[in-house]
């Protein structure tokens, strides 16, 4: 695959390799739970969804909401499961009945339970959880729970999990929005993963390794600014380096003034806004950045997978992710335990109720 394996990074890298395995995981278990998933949508008459997570989960919720929304022309959004508690009056409007989708990896993640406990205390609508442990508190608190198991991690930062909680999301909102043919076409999906990880082993191997590169941006606009938003993350947690996600056309605001050459901007292109977002790129290039694009075709990592744009935005994950593996490795870092983080966060809300 031309990676080479690291002993302080092996679980990261097996993860990272092995999430195909998890996404297959995850469309038969919403597949499994269809008739289930269908019945709750038509009988909750929902004013709006809600997606909600931490870390991680926040920014697959923000992705989540906005391929939900899209594909089902029902109001969508993403909210981290604190502001839930916190500040719930931002965020869940008056009257009309909510779909709230939690997710969490863990399942035990203290914001996103006690969220769930207040949602359902409140009575404001139905719970659908999605996590990779059926055993954790989160998965007693749903209408329906998805618990990919084999999306589990030994390593800090999310990559199989991440990917395999974002397939079944993506499927549930496929399936709410009666789309058989496209959920068939999800089938192919962890294939296209499995050539991703072979074919561009080498490329992310030699541009995370690239450590005259001192700052990443990450672009995506649309379904895949959570996802930028994500592999942000990733680049962050395991390299300490500085990383920025930005939407395409906000780049130009202010952020661009930091690239050189010393800069690398990794573009999750789209096929529908591709004009605009090449010419952000161009701009990019003019003053010496570095540019790595992702998409379908014509890019420096192509899926040429020939699927619908909406359900094949998960192969924007591996490569990115892997970059950010090789970047800490070449900076004696291990991706495994990155400074100051756990693999789960837990608080003392008790006194919350």
């Amino acid at each position: 695959m031309g990676n080479e394996q690291h002993d302080s990074g092996s679980a990261t890298y097996h993860e990272i390799l092995s999430q195909p395995a998890a996404w297959q995981q995850a469309l038969a278990l919403v597949n499994q739970e269809g008739g289930a998933l269908r019945a709750l949508w038509q009988a909750g008459q929902f004013a709006e969804v809600i997606f909600t997570g931490c870390g991680s989960t926040y920014y697959l919720s923000v992705a989540a909401a906005a391929l939900f929304q899209q594909l089902t022309g029902t109001r969508a959004k993403g909210a981290p499961a604190g502001e839930l508690v916190l500040n719930p009056e931002l965020y869940y409007a008056q009257g009309g009945a909510v779909l709230l989708v939690a997710v969490s990896r863990s399942g035990s993640t203290t914001e996103t339970v006690h969220a769930v406990n207040a949602f359902r205390k409140a009575r404001r609508g139905t719970v659908i959880t999605v996590s990779n442990y059926g055993d954790r508190p989160l998965s007693t608190l749903g209408a329906v729970n998805i618990a990919i198991t084999a999306g589990q991690e030994e390593s800090v930062a999310q990559t199989r999990s991440f990917a395999s909680m974002y397939v079944a999301t993506t499927a549930l909102a496929v399936l709410l929005a009666e789309e058989p043919a496209l959920l068939q076409q999800m089938e192919q999906v962890p294939a296209l993963g499995e050539r991703l990880l072979t074919q561009y082993g080498t490329l992310a191997q030699e541009f995370g390794s690239n450590l005259a590169l001192d700052r990443f941006y990450f672009l995506g606009s649309g379904i895949r600014y959570g996802l930028a938003c994500e592999v942000n993350l990733k680049m962050k947690e395991m390299t300490l380096t500085h990383s920025e996600p930005f939407h395409f056309l906000e780049f130009r605001h202010g952020p661009i003034s930091m690239v050189g050459a010393s800069a690398a901007v990794i573009a999750m292109l789209s096929q529908s806004n591709r004009g605009d977002e090449e010419a952000v790129l161009h701009d990019v290039r003019q003053l010496g950045g570095q540019v790595l694009t992702i998409g379908e075709e014509k890019v420096d990592v192509a899926f040429g997978s020939g699927l619908a744009e909406a359900i094949r935005s998960v192969l924007y994950l591996p490569v990115p992710q892997l970059i950010a593996y090789h970047r800490a490795i070449a900076k004696g870092l291990n991706p495994d335990r990155p400074n100051n983080l756990n693999a789960v966060v837990t608080l003392d809300w008790s006194a919350r109720g």
